[in-house]
């Protein structure tokens, strides 16, 4: 296993980043947090970055409940030199879901698999269900105990991203789960965990439902209309409640393309896997076995020729090996 403290000397009298994957989700942040106090702990610096938005009301809730201070790539424009040091925290360099920001990626912290090979001075990837929980071990094996709110933030994380417990839990998830607990504001942690849809959101779910197609164990839906990220993942969830579905495609059009949230509660069917190959040649995809999420940038989207509901359906289920009705 690696030591993080090869990492926090390496990063000693430094200029750190911590840079999440784009549109960061509460795991993203809660690692990139803890990371943050962490280092603080041993005299390191740092700031939190990522690229796109903060796009849904109960991530933009996470930040001003914890205080938690994070840099669009916009407002560091200018400030960012080749020499900063940049980890990458949830994410991996050539990931296809990270901004190349200027700067020395020297590290990555993640649980996605790795699609791109790259030689890092400092590399923790292993498969989790949350990056948190990874976060949180380095505090357990260091002896140290995590202020209350990067110990709320880092379990946050975790809930969400096992969908509490119940998708892709490891070892150290629990283990990380049981440390973290003592430590918690239990009022922010239900405040987060509570209120988390917007009204708007309801518009969603109605189109969701209105425009599913099932497929077998496929189920298919597009949301016809700009989405963000975390909501096309909850849509995603949403979908596979369905006894009919056990594997969910969702997808929206967006100025930035089509945007995919995909996921699979069957062994046989690896969501990051099938994601890849449904979008190679047109965008980028990938993740875990039960979750998996991709994009089909709008420079490619008139590839998809005046029928993109019927071809991305026949290119997802010709990667599972499924013929079309």
């Amino acid at each position: 296993m690696a030591d993080i403290r090869e990492l926090i000397a390496f990063c000693a009298h430094k200029r750190v980043y911590i840079q999440t994957h784009n549109f960061p989700d509460p795991d993203a942040i809660g690692s990139a947090f803890g990371l943050q106090r962490l280092l603080a702990h041993y005299g390191v610096t740092s700031k939190l970055c990522y690229d796109g938005r903060i796009d849904k009301l109960s991530t933009e809730k996470m930040l001003s409940t914890l205080d938690i201070e994070m840099f669009s790539g916009d407002a560091l424009a200018g400030e960012l030199r080749d020499d900063d040091c940049i980890i990458c925290v949830d994410s991996q360099k050539n990931a296809g879901n990270i901004t190349d920001f200027t700067g020395e990626e020297i590290a990555a912290i993640d649980h996605h698999p790795t699609y791109v090979e790259v030689k890092y001075r400092y590399s923790d990837i292993r498969k989790t269900g949350a990056c948190a929980s990874i976060i949180a071990q380095y505090y357990q094996d260091r002896g140290i105990v995590p202020d209350e709110k990067a110990a709320t933030a880092m379990l946050y994380g975790i809930k969400m991203d096992t969908l509490n417990f119940t998708r892709g839990v490891t070892q150290t998830d629990i283990e990380a789960f049981s440390f973290l607990l003592p430590l918690i504001d239990r009022k922010t942690m239900a405040q987060l965990e509570h209120s988390q849809l917007e009204f708007r959101d309801l518009r969603a779910y109605g189109a969701a439902i209105e425009n599913i197609k099932v497929y077998g164990i496929y189920g298919f839906s597009r949301i016809p209309f700009s989405c963000p990220n975390a909501m096309i993942a909850i849509l995603s969830d949403f979908i596979l409640s369905l006894v009919e579905v056990e594997v969910a495609i969702i997808y929206c059009s967006r100025e930035d393309g089509f945007k995919f949230s995909v996921r699979s509660e069957r062994e046989d069917v690896d969501a990051g896997e099938l994601t890849r190959a449904a979008l190679e040649g047109l965008g980028d995809g990938g993740g875990h076995a039960t979750m998996a999420g991709g994009l089909i940038p709008a420079s490619k989207a008139p590839l998809l020729g005046r029928y993109p509901d019927e071809l991305i359906r026949e290119r997802f289920l010709k990667a599972a090996g499924v013929e079309p009705a």
